[in-house]
Formats: C-alpha cells, structure tokens, sequence
C-alpha cells in the first residue's frame, strides 16, 4: 500500500511540475533587477518603450541615447492631449536579451512605438517582434543596413554605414594620402564588420588597387589583448589603419598600439565618440579620427537651438552626436503620433514611413522606401582630450 500511495505521489509531483512547465512560457518575462514595474495602462498616457544597452560592454553608448530621448519627454511631454510616458529597459549589451527587452515592452508594457537600440546588433535581434508586433521602432544610430531592409516596421534617424565607410575611406584616400591601409575589426560586432566591409570596397575603388588593404586582423567583443592583431598589421606596413569597433576595445587597441611603438594613424567609426573612448585611450587616443553624426559647433537646424540650449542648460556640458539622435527618435515619433490623430500603431507606423523635411536635431530627417534618412556624416578628431569638429561630409 505504501509502494503505490508512493508512486501516486511521484505521479502527481511529475503532473504538477508539467503544469507548471506548461503555463511558464505564456508570463510576460520577469523584469531586470534594475528596471521598475510598470503601472497599468491609463488611457490617458500613450506609452513609448526605449530598449538601450544601460550595462554590459556598451553601456556607455545606450546611456547617452536615453539621455537624448528623455530631454525630449521633457521638452515635449504631450501629444493629442495624452501624456507621453517613456517605458526604459535595459537589454544589457546582449542579443537575446535585447529580443526579451522589446518582448516586454510589447506585451507587458503596451508601448505603441519604440526606440532602440544603439548597436545594430542589438536591433536587429528585435527586428521580427517588432514587425510581426505591428510596433513601429525608430533607431537613432544602428547604422548596418540589415536593421531597416525588408522590415516595413523599422526605421532610422541616422545614415548608414555604406555611406560611413566610404567617408572614412575618402578622409584616408584624401585627407591622409594613404594608399594601403589595414584593417582591426571587432569581428563579433556587426556593426563593425559591415563597417569594414565597406571601408574596404570604397577605398580599393579609390585606390585603383585590388591589393591595397594589406591586412585584415579580428578580434572579439571582450578581448583585453591585442598585440598579435597590431604585429600582424603592422608588419605589412600601412600608411593608415581603420578599427571600427566598440568603444572600449578601440581604445585598447590604440593604446597597445602606441605602446608597442606603432606610430600608424588609427581611423574609425561613430562608436568612439564617448567619454569613455578618451578615459580609456588616454594621450594614446590622441589624433584618432573617426565620423559621427553631429556636431554642436553648428546649430544645423531651429530644433539643433532647442536641443542645444537645453541640453547645455541641464547637463552643463556639450552632447554627444547619439544623445541627439536619441533625441529626434523620440520627437519624430511624437510627430507622427500627431499627425495619425489617434493612437493607432500602424497609423503611427505610416505616418512615419512618410517623414519628409522633418526638423530634427540632427539635421533635416527624409525617409526613403526602406525607412532610411540621407544625411551628412561629421568628422571629428581628439585633441587636447576632447572631441573636436574637423568637417561635414555631404551625401555622395
């Protein structure tokens, strides 16, 4: 009798246990540590969700877009009568996550619109949830064309990186006079591949010259020594080296660079621009030069004022080129939101894919049929332990 009274036991454990496997998968995702529960829905707040990189190796970045968004909020809390409410969660430098972040957002949070994710990585993990979610999402800076292409639900505020390779390539060819060049890229980060991919095709065509990147070396996101990638390059001897790569890998990379005695320019991309670049690299960045979106020497547009002045007035500091980005995400969306006349996603979602000489802060945002602005790309060296504006490049 016990044998069985046992075994009825176990049973009834196992089918509890499978119920509860069961029912799991259907809960709405358990938040980060760091992020707040969320109130109800109040039909009187339209709720827009920001998914960042606020830990993790490109924390750094995702800090300064949320920054721009919520200067935003505060400068435009309301539309169609309703307040705006930003829903913030942390995908946390990782690509699952980033795809569990808009999860929650989408089904937890009833986010009509999103903003996100600074690393094109991290964007494109949330591609499908956002188009099979019907949840229009705007980027600020994930450049990699994969974000955007055949996904009627994304779309961007900043150009892309066939165009900011060949800027690069151009400011190699013709600022630099170079005609090699090597090529460090952080071979885990799609941004950086694409990034390279591009630099590569441009300044071959430049050149005339199949042969002239002498050297292509990879290494991983995390990676802390670099000294056989810069030997290996080096040793082919290149009038310029481009690093495209996360910001704290990148200025590693100069640093061991200057330290192993290589004395080759380092160029690279958008993803140096932040403090931590020149905490990091130290007098070992000095000269690096990189493109970006924006500068704050030049108001570009009557938004780039507004920004300017209030972000200068809260921060006591000048803002990075994604914190403006992060900044006309949200406005644009507001925008669109305005012109829908109602709260309706896929209203919202047409609105923008129609976005036309809209003032951002940023410059002038013209969305084409893949839900990509044309704009021109910032050149900006390190001097003196700042960032300081060399150019404007035009579309080509």
């Amino acid at each position: 009798m016990k044998k069985w009274l046992s075994i009825l036991m176990i049973m009834l454990l196992v089918l509890s246990l499978g119920l509860t496997g069961c029912s799991s998968p259907a809960e709405a995702p358990a938040p980060a540590e760091d992020e707040e529960e969320v109130a109800p829905v109040d039909e009187d707040v339209i709720r827009i969700g920001v998914f960042q990189p606020l830990t993790g190796a490109n924390a750094a970045g995702g800090a300064l877009e949320v920054e721009g968004s919520r200067l935003a909020n505060e400068l435009y809390p309301e539309v169609l009568g309703k307040k705006i409410e930003l829903v913030v969660v942390d995908n946390r430098s990782d690509a699952v996550e980033a795809a569990s972040a808009v999860a929650r957002l989408i089904e937890r949070d009833n986010v009509v619109a999103i903003i996100g994710s600074w690393g094109s990585t991290f964007s494109m993990a949330a591609g499908d949830l956002v188009r099979d979610n019907q949840i229009p999402t705007v980027a600020a800076s994930a450049t990699n064309p994969m974000v955007t292409l055949d996904n009627d639900y994304y779309f961007r505020v900043c150009f892309l990186d066939p165009f900011q390779g060949t800027v690069m390539a151009n400011y190699a060819y013709n600022g630099l006079g170079a005609r090699t060049a090597g090529i460090i890229r952080e071979v885990s980060n799609d941004y950086a591949v694409g990034l390279a991919r591009f630099f590569e095709q441009a300044f071959i065509e430049l050149t005339g010259d199949d042969n002239a990147i002498v050297e292509i070396s990879d290494y991983n996101t995390g990676d802390q020594d670099f000294s056989s990638q810069l030997l290996n390059v080096s040793g082919k001897n290149p009038d310029v080296i481009f690093a495209p790569g996360n910001f704290t890998e990148s200025a590693l990379v100069i640093q061991q660079a200057r330290n192993l005695g290589i004395d080759i320019p380092f160029i690279g991309g958008d993803t140096w621009e932040t403090p931590e670049f020149i905490e990091i690299g130290g007098d070992a960045v000095e000269g690096a030069v990189f493109s970006t979106f924006f500068t704050s020497d030049v108001a570009i547009t009557k938004e780039s004022e507004t920004f300017l002045t209030a972000y200068r007035e809260q921060y006591g500091k000048e803002p990075a080129a994604v914190t403006a980005l992060g900044y006309d995400a949200y406005i644009l969306i507001r925008d669109a939101i305005e012109r829908a006349g109602e709260v309706d996603s896929n209203k919202i979602r047409d609105e923008i894919a129609k976005t036309q000489g809209f003032e951002g802060a940023a410059g002038a945002i013209n969305l084409d049929e893949n839900g990509d602005p044309v704009k021109s790309a910032v050149i900006k060296v390190v001097e003196n332990g700042e960032f300081v504006y060399l150019d404007t490049i035009q579309p080509f």
